[in-house]
């Protein structure tokens, strides 16, 4: 036989050997489909770790804090005299120490006022010393008998008006020297110049802002807090916080006081944590949250967080009972975010309910749950029946 005639019939056995098997595989198909009812819908099947029960666990209590950092000690350096400033040389972020002169208001109608004070003090104590002569004169006089007792007294009168005139004469000295030292613009606290309101040159009156200095090594959140939550604080509790741009840090703080009456309109209580910032990292005006642990709650019947879902502002969740999916509204209550549960109040009996997110099931589709993983589980439904 020649080699074609050899692949011809080689081709025709392998073609009718094929064609026997896919005509059994077609028997045996129809067959199958046949004993299985129409239209029957396929079961979704679940291993135990896809399901939970409800848990009666004490719940973790937190209370979230937020608030903006501000300075406990900080000061707006005002002008006590009227006049123009000199030598404003600190701008700001510049470090100011407590009594550091920061500027002068050049005022010449005080140093005027001091040498008018002064001279008024020289002439006084020059009467002083005139009325002083004058009553030791007439004093030898009256013992003598040559002058009578009503003159004397009269001398010594004005002796007597003539020493408190000086007194008020030095007194008015020292209030112009104290007006003069006014002049001197002086830190009243060691801290950072968060802002400076005039330039050196320009005129000021009394009361005219001239810098504003902030202590940064101790701040503090003024938190508000509903009221109902204020009974489980108290002054010393500790306080983690989150600051705005400092990434996953962490900073340690501590209630300090609580205000003592609620806010007008919100019903809610002002809480005042206090913050220490010895590298000075943190600035006034920044944004911090934080939380607030509280006493842990009574066991209370709980889901995973994952279980519970919500959609059009109602919690939900997917319960497997008598072999079907059903959909359950739920109440929820407490949430415990570090144990990863939620308090539901809605009673929901020994079923399991699906602990993790599913897509696309329908409500009454048949469901049951293995009970133990297999290889099929690699490939089971995470769709429903529905398309």
């Amino acid at each position: 036989m020649s080699n074609r005639k050899f692949r011809v019939v080689v081709s025709v056995v392998t073609l009718a050997l094929a064609g026997g098997i896919a005509g059994a595989v077609a028997v045996r198909a129809a067959k199958h489909d046949a004993d299985r009812p129409k239209d029957a819908p396929v079961a979704l099947q679940f291993v135990a770790t896809d399901v939970a029960y409800v848990e009666r666990r004490p719940l973790d209590r937190w209370l979230a804090v937020s608030g903006t950092l501000q300075a406990v000690r900080q000061a707006v350096v005002k002008a006590k005299v009227a006049g123009d400033i000199e030598g404003l040389a600190v701008r700001e972020g510049e470090s100011v120490r407590a009594g550091q002169r920061l500027a002068r208001i050049k005022s010449p109608d005080l140093e005027a006022r001091l040498v008018d004070r002064q001279g008024a003090v020289e002439s006084a104590r020059a009467q002083l010393a005139l009325a002083e002569k004058t009553r030791a004169m007439n004093l030898r006089l009256l013992n003598d008998k040559f002058i009578s007792q009503n003159a004397f007294d009269g001398t010594e009168s004005t002796y007597n008006v003539a020493r408190g005139n000086l007194k008020s004469a030095e007194a008015q000295v020292q209030v112009a020297k104290n007006a003069l030292a006014d002049a001197d613009v002086v830190a009243p606290l060691s801290g950072i110049v968060a802002k400076r309101h005039v330039q050196s040159g320009e005129k000021v009156a009394i009361e005219s802002a001239i810098v504003t200095i902030v202590d940064l090594s101790d701040l503090e959140v003024q938190a508000v807090v509903p009221a109902q939550d204020v009974p489980g604080l108290a002054a010393g509790m500790p306080v983690e916080l989150d600051v705005d741009g400092f990434g996953e840090r962490r900073f340690k703080g501590r209630i300090d006081r609580i205000n003592p009456a609620t806010e007008p309109g919100s019903r809610a209580i002002i809480v005042y944590v206090s913050l220490p910032n010895p590298d000075a990292a943190l600035r006034s005006g920044m944004f911090a949250t934080g939380r607030v642990a509280l006493a842990a709650s009574a066991p209370l019947p709980t889901l995973p967080l994952a279980a519970v879902q919500s959609e059009a502002g109602q919690s939900y969740v997917w319960t497997i009972a008598d072999g079907k999916l059903a959909k359950r509204i739920v109440v929820t209550g407490k949430r415990d975010d570090t144990s990863g549960r939620v308090e539901v109040r809605t009673p929901l009996g020994d079923v399991p309910v699906l602990a993790a997110r599913f897509d696309n099931l329908k409500d009454g589709a048949p469901a049951l749950v293995q009970a133990t993983p297999s290889s099929q589980n690699a490939t089971r439904a995470k769709a429903g029946g529905e398309g």
